[in-house]
């Protein structure tokens, strides 16, 4: 299949390399060009002046002048199976109930257990596969998913293999995380150590044993899992071949950045409360800081210092958060345009922090995130634009007109 006459094919990169600092300003592209996909693949690129030379005349050729073409998202965080909404606390929210009011009054994350243990692994899946398809079509064709709703034994493993249902079934890659340490169920709330010694003892040996979850996350923040009982569960889940990822820097300056890097956590995911120390601390480390901007837009919280970070030269991502609490939305074009306004990021290293970046933050960087020969061929095509800043600029306006995953349109 060629794809030609693409106004502007954007991302394109000889090199899979994570972006820092003034590096994620830089989005290689060319214009006037064509793409050639045979079976699932990436295989040239090139400019439309030099497709005659080819030699690929018989091919199918699918005609997309002004059209931009980009790569695929790459959503490295998500709780997207959950079993029910929770607008009702979005309306307590807007009388001025805080987030920490709510979940002690038993919302919250309790809320979502109690309705994801009620509601069965099917009916649970189903849910699911409605929303993954959803944001299927608005671009996304990487996905990271949690656990976490579950709270119990058999909610958290149910949770986890619905994931691993959805990995089989689904075209859109995807990559499990288990989040059993996502707050304390109510009957443990004064015997943290008993829910921590569950999760060590009756979990992790199940999940390790069916291979249900890539990485292991804590959410780490006063008044859910506290630094020292953050590393406790982090080494459990390193014994039992899971690697960190954290929650971290969501309500108060937690410690959570410094654990992550000190256990080398794929990523630290949300800081919205973070200075100059989380900074140098992440300076100094591989770990990618996820920034979540739809969750503090929803929750209407301060939004983390992308500036900052990026003039400190650090990789950033950018992810939905997908959840039915505090960012109720997987719409990753919103997001990419929430990030321009409010983060400050240039359309430029929006992009790549939610392409080619999320796909580190996932491990998927050698198969998406860029358009690159031999990578999948997950791509978005948009509308007709005057520009590529157009895209998060008319952030109402539905500006994708189709997402191919693996060579095949949605």
């Amino acid at each position: 299949m060629l794809i030609v006459n693409i106004k502007q094919l954007v991302g394109i990169r000889e090199e899979t390399t994570l972006l820092k600092g003034k590096a994620m300003a830089e989005l290689p592209y060319l214009d006037d060009a064509f793409l050639r996909i045979i079976d699932d693949k990436i295989v040239e690129y090139g400019e439309m002046k030099d497709l005659s030379e080819k030699g690929w005349d018989n091919e199918e050729q699918i005609d997309v002048a002004g059209q931009y073409v980009l790569p695929a998202w790459c959503d490295s965080h998500s709780h997207l199976v959950y079993a029910g909404s929770r607008e009702t606390e979005f309306v307590d929210k807007i009388k001025g109930m805080s987030y920490e009011t709510i979940a002690k009054n038993g919302g919250g994350i309790l809320n979502s257990a109690r309705l994801l243990n009620n509601t069965s692994e099917e009916e649970l899946f189903q849910l699911a596969w409605q929303r993954l398809e959803e944001v299927k079509k608005l671009g996304t064709g990487a996905i990271e998913i949690k656990s976490g709703y579950g709270l119990t034994v058999e909610g958290e493993l149910k949770m986890l293999r619905v994931i691993r249902k959805l990995q089989k079934e689904s075209d859109v890659l995807i990559k499990s995380t288990f989040l059993g340490a996502h707050t304390y169920p109510s009957v443990f709330k004064d015997n943290h150590q008993a829910y921590i010694q569950q999760i060590i003892e009756n979990m992790l040996p199940v999940i390790a044993e069916e291979q249900l979850a890539d990485y292991i996350d804590v959410f780490c923040e006063q008044g859910f899992f506290s630094v020292q009982e953050t590393e406790q569960i982090l080494e459990a889940g390193i014994r039992f071949g899971l690697k960190p990822k954290l929650h971290a820097n969501q309500l108060h300056v937690s410690g959570g950045v410094q654990i992550g890097v000190k256990y080398k956590a794929i990523s630290v995911d949300h800081l919205e409360s973070i200075g100059e120390a989380e900074i140098d601390c992440l300076k100094e480390s591989n770990t990618i800081a996820t920034l979540l901007p739809s969750a503090a837009f929803f929750l209407r919280m301060n939004y983390p210092p992308a500036r900052q970070m990026l003039d400190a030269n650090l990789p950033l991502a950018i992810a939905t958060d997908y959840n039915p609490g505090s960012s109720p939305s997987g719409n990753m074009p919103l997001l990419v345009a929430l990030s321009c306004i409010q983060l400050k990021m240039t359309p430029e290293e929006a992009i790549n922090a939610s392409t080619i970046n999320g796909a580190f933050a996932m491990e998927l960087q050698d198969i998406i995130g860029s358009i690159s020969r031999g990578k999948k061929a997950n791509l978005i095509l948009t509308k007709p634009m005057p520009s590529l800043a157009y895209l998060p600029y008319s952030f109402g306006s539905t500006l994708i007109d189709k997402v191919m995953i693996q060579g095949q349109w949605v």
